[in-house]
């Protein structure tokens, strides 16, 4: 277990990394790390673990891991951290926690994951089971993992949009935007399915009133089917039924029912305990009266009347034709009628549904644009604010000439995020024109653009949607010989080149001006001396 954390005041802001402990990885066999406020610096040969300590970070934060990361003759890696938060950023965090149903005891978080020799993985927050999966979540809210050769979260456009907007405390116009946005789009939907379903009915009108008029002229009703063929089969077999019947009743009658009755009188002046049988018998004669009653009235209805069975049969072959083509019973004939004559009935109401759609879309457009106009303010002011603040410290990265500015780019077409994109842009030196950071920063001018951008400028760091989480995962996946990592805000590292790692408290460390210089200057000694030789 992690020590117990110090009562000791942190001088540091932001969400800071106090404790990390590190089990049976690679080659390390156990190692526990207290940092202190400030910047905490950890330096070695090459093959001294320096990496591993940041690929446990790594694995503490949730990317991805194998078996193979497992310390020789050991059952599993353990990696655990412990983090505390600044006020101001703890209540920053409540909310996207709570979402991932985290809550956060006093500013502190300590978080714990286990790979075993299988490949499997669990994890814990504040000793509460989690998955991998809300690991990421949690790294992707407290860390970024930086590195010469990486594609940092400052080169993205959606990065450099979410930075802006949080510089410029906008968080309330993009929730207006998206929501006006989604507003606008349901319509649309709503309007473009209706349009859809119009020309449809359109373009199948003429067979849908024929599918109506078929159905309304043969009238047919449930259970009429069934009938149908009940009453086709008693015509059908008129004569057998009627003497079918009459034989009964005569068989009824000659039931010797009354020597029955004489034989039981006989009976009974002998021995009066038989009484109930006198009961049966009368229950007996009375029933087969009746049994007999019924079998002459049925004969006598029965018939034959050939002509009405001839429009019964009609009769049945209609409704069979009716169930082969709209389905097998009369319930789902029935039906297609219905749905045919609502369909019919669109073609009648979709104008005007149509018509008041378009009222209602034109009004969720303009509340969209007043959003995003109101949202581009805040940006052009946020973007004024921000280039000063970044402006004024390059020149202590040796950038005295170098220029800084975030671009706002109109869209042809507006989405959830506004009206327009954002490109941070940069000049670094004198008569160079201003290109988009991404394509002109160097990996040490990277990191030292991320500090001050996102630490300098004071950016809150905002939680990331899934693809920007996947996008940072994907760039996590490096070859352990190239990938000089460090952690921003939290875990910090020295300028790529360095051959050490740096762990900060409070935020990322870039070389001197003065050693920039240095360094500028013996890269040019070196190529006029080459200059020489040739």
């Amino acid at each position: 277990m992690l020590r117990p954390y110090s009562n000791a005041p942190r001088t540091m802001g932001g969400a800071v990394l106090t404790e990390l402990r590190v089990r049976d990885l690679a080659v390390i066999a156990d190692v526990t790390l207290p940092f202190q406020p400030g910047l905490n610096v950890l330096t070695g040969e090459t093959g001294a673990g320096k990496s591993m300590l940041v690929d446990a970070l790594a694995l503490l934060l949730g990317e991805r891991a194998s078996a193979d990361v497992v310390r020789p003759g050991a059952e599993k890696t353990i990696v655990e951290g412990a983090f505390e938060f600044a006020s101001a950023v703890h209540r920053h965090l409540l909310s996207p926690f709570a979402e991932l149903g985290i809550e956060l005891e006093e500013g502190r978080l300590v978080l714990k994951r286990e790979v075993l020799r299988e490949g499997k993985s669990r994890a814990w927050v504040n000793g509460s089971p989690t998955t991998i999966g809300v690991l990421a979540e949690i790294g992707a809210l407290l860390v970024d993992l930086h590195g010469q050769h990486e594609t940092q979260s400052l080169l993205r456009p959606d990065a450099q949009r979410d930075m802006l907007d949080a510089y410029a405390d906008a968080d309330v116009e993009r929730v207006a935007v998206r929501d006006a946005h989604a507003r606008l789009k349901e319509i649309e939907t709503r309007e473009a399915e209706l349009t859809s379903r119009q020309e449809d009915v359109r373009r199948k009108a003429d067979y849908l009133r024929h599918v109506l008029q078929e159905i309304e002229r043969a009238k047919p009703k449930l259970g009429e089917d069934e009938a149908l063929d009940v009453e086709a089969k008693r015509l059908a077999h008129a004569e057998e039924l009627g003497r079918l019947a009459r034989e009964l009743e005569e068989a009824v009658d000659a039931a010797g029912l009354t020597k029955a009755q004489k034989v039981l009188a006989g009976l009974l002046r002998v021995d009066s305990s038989l009484g109930k049988w006198q009961e049966l018998l009368d229950a007996l004669s009375a029933n087969a009266d009746e049994l007999a009653q019924s079998a002459r009235d049925y004969a006598g209805s029965i018939e034959a009347d050939p002509g009405r069975l001839a429009t019964v049969e009609q009769r049945r072959d209609l409704l069979f034709r009716l169930q082969q083509k709209h389905g097998p019973t009369i319930a789902d004939v029935l039906a297609a009628r219905d749905t045919a004559a609502r369909e019919l009935e669109l073609l009648d109401t979709a104008d005007l549904d149509l018509r008041n759609i378009g009222a209602d879309r034109e009004q969720a457009a303009a509340e969209f644009t007043r959003a995003t106009a109101a949202l581009t303010v805040k940006r052009i002011a946020g973007a004024k604010k921000l280039a000063r603040a970044v402006n004024k410290l390059l020149p202590s990265l040796g950038m005295e000439g170098g220029k800084f500015s975030a671009e706002l780019l109109p869209r042809t077409a507006h989405h959830a995020h506004g009206a327009e994109d954002v490109t941070f842009q940069v000049k670094l030196n004198e008569g160079l024109d201003a290109r988009p950071l991404a394509r002109v920063a160097s990996g040490g001018e990277l990191l030292a653009s991320h500090a001050h951008v996102e630490g300098g400028a004071g950016i809150p760091r905002r939680r990331p949607d899934a693809r920007v989480r996947r996008s940072r995962s994907g760039h996590r996946r490096r070859s352990r010989g190239s990938g000089r990592r460090s952690v921003d805000g939290r875990v910090a590292g020295r300028p790529p080149g360095a051959r050490h790692h740096a762990l900060a408290a409070d935020r990322c460390v870039c070389r001197p001006a003065s050693r920039r210089r240095q360094g500028h200057e013996r890269r040019r000694g070196h190529q006029r001396r080459r200059g020489g030789q040739r």
